[in-house]
């Protein structure tokens, strides 16, 4: 599969980023805030979605993992939750990226959310987001394992 590469320049490109990125893990020494130059980057080790999916019709269940740089461009402030910057070996599992508008269109808040309640929020001018493969890929042990995957118990 060709390494992927994502722009978004709305919320709806972002969502798409996003799925891309569920169960993606990261350290926090991986992650970047730039003042001077806007931007903010996390270098991560993302779950090939695609592959899984497409595997699994093959009947084949190999799962890959991929490194990946996301960029995000236009960002005037950066908040953190329940992450603690000094510990940069500390793993982060990423779940969702989310975009809430600002009255001031295109202005809003962009947050990563993690698992175990934490979360980055970024203050942006507009929407304007890369994702990357960067090229190494392996293999993945397992596919991410989600509570709501569980069938419902009587």
């Amino acid at each position: 599969m060709p390494d992927l590469k994502l722009i978004a320049l709305d919320a709806d490109d972002l969502s798409v980023i996003s799925a891309h990125l569920q169960d993606a893990v990261l350290q926090v020494g991986d992650v970047a805030y730039l003042p001077r130059e806007k931007r903010f980057a996390a270098i991560a080790n993302r779950f090939d979605w695609l592959e899984a999916i497409d595997g699994a019709r093959r009947g084949n269940e190999a799962y890959a993992r991929r490194r990946a740089a996301l960029r995000f461009e236009r960002v005037l402030g950066a908040k953190l939750h329940n992450i603690d910057l000094g510990r940069k070996g500390t793993v982060l599992s990423l779940l969702a990226i989310s975009f809430e508008p600002a009255e001031a269109a295109p202005e809003g808040d962009i947050t990563l959310h993690f698992a175990d309640g934490g979360a980055i929020r970024l203050h942006v001018e507009c929407i304007e987001a890369e994702l990357k493969d960067l090229g190494p890929v392996w293999q993945a042990k397992s596919k991410p394992h989600h509570p709501d995957d569980e069938p419902a118990s009587a």
